[in-house]
């Protein structure tokens, strides 16, 4: 499954140079593309693409693909203006202006204002993402509300109270609510995508009309605590053929093990021991692809003391031994 995700995202990318993130906006019935505005500026390693809709007036949604590990932005900072991030596949994180961390999963969602990301780094641990971000100009709203709001007499000044705090983001858990609202986005057909999106950008207003200002959410981490993390995460993804123990990063990093291992998932979305197991599997599929050394070196150099105990964890991942990969992929050239 997460083959077929990232095959997606590079196919919407093919086209997009490395080290740029496309803007490609859709507004008024017009199409602009370019890469920064007087306004907006970013800057990646690797690329990306955001594909950004005029839903109403004040109100946008982007399609967003990534193949990087981290996007820099710098924009005006606005604390009227409340950014929703929703998580589709791979991992998305930020580092915000209060020295706080977040992390999203599949499914996840985030809330905050412009003035929390106004200069800020957006992360993706596992160097892909698909997601949908909606911006919601409040100000802008109260100038030209929504019929469906004023029916059910939500407020704006509310939600701004709420959701557009300068010290503080909201990240909420997958549910079938927050499914329900963004999952069918990610496939309309491109004719029917504006009307679709105006639909959804409503149900979504309703949803937020009435969620608890203080739900339950996911956890949100000190941005120390996750710069420790990628360090070690750095470490052990250098380093395959040696086998570290959570005590001895423990003790290198100065950091108990029970955050260690609870942080690093927050960050990587696995335990320790499992994200390592499918790492050391994937860089042994480009060993397999890439070159011609024997399954026996491939093993050791990703880490595993014996051909036998390599075979059985890459058929616990890929669900076929690696004679059999290197094989397929031969014949086939993919």
């Amino acid at each position: 499954m997460e083959q077929e995700q990232l095959l997606r995202i590079k196919k919407k990318l093919q086209d997009v140079p490395k080290g740029t993130l496309k803007v490609e906006r859709h507004f008024n019935g017009n199409t602009e593309t370019n890469l920064f505005t007087e306004s907006f500026q970013t800057q990646t390693e690797g690329k990306g693409k955001m594909t950004a809709y005029q839903v109403f007036p004040g109100i946008q949604l982007s399609l967003n693909y990534s193949l990087s590990e981290q996007v820099s932005f710098q924009h005006e900072s606005h604390a009227h203006i409340l950014e929703i991030n929703h998580c589709q596949t791979g991992r998305i994180g930020w580092d915000f202006n209060n020295g706080t961390s977040v992390y999203l999963g599949t499914g996840d969602l985030s809330l905050h204002s412009m003035e929390c990301c106004a200069d800020s780094v957006m992360m993706f641990p596992l160097g892909y993402c698909e997601s949908i971000s909606v911006s919601i100009n409040l100000e802008e709203l109260k100038r030209n509300p929504l019929p469906i709001l004023q029916e059910v007499s939500i407020s704006l000044e509310q939600l701004e109270r709420n959701f557009c705090r300068p010290d503080k983001s909201i990240a909420l858990p997958s549910s079938p609510a927050i499914e329900g609202i963004f999952r069918p986005l990610y496939t309309v057909p491109a004719e029917i995508c504006l009307p679709y999106f105006k639909l959804k950008v409503q149900e979504l207003l309703l949803y937020l009309g009435y969620l608890n200002p203080s739900p339950s959410g996911l956890t949100q981490y000190c941005s120390r605590q996750t710069a420790l993390i990628k360090d070690i995460h750095t470490l052990l993804t250098e380093h395959l053929d040696h086998r570290f123990t959570i005590n001895e990063l423990s003790k290198k990093y100065l950091i108990n093990t029970s955050s260690l291992k609870e942080i690093f998932k927050g960050v990587y979305g696995l335990p320790i021991a499992t994200y390592m197991k499918e790492y050391r599997i994937r860089k042994s599929m480009e060993l397999l692809r890439q070159t011609d050394d024997s399954i026996a070196e491939i093993a050791a150099k990703v880490g595993y003391e014996s051909q036998g105990k390599f075979t059985k964890a890459f058929k616990d991942i890929a669900k076929t031994t690696p004679t059999a990969f290197r094989k397929t992929f031969n014949k086939t050239g993919c």
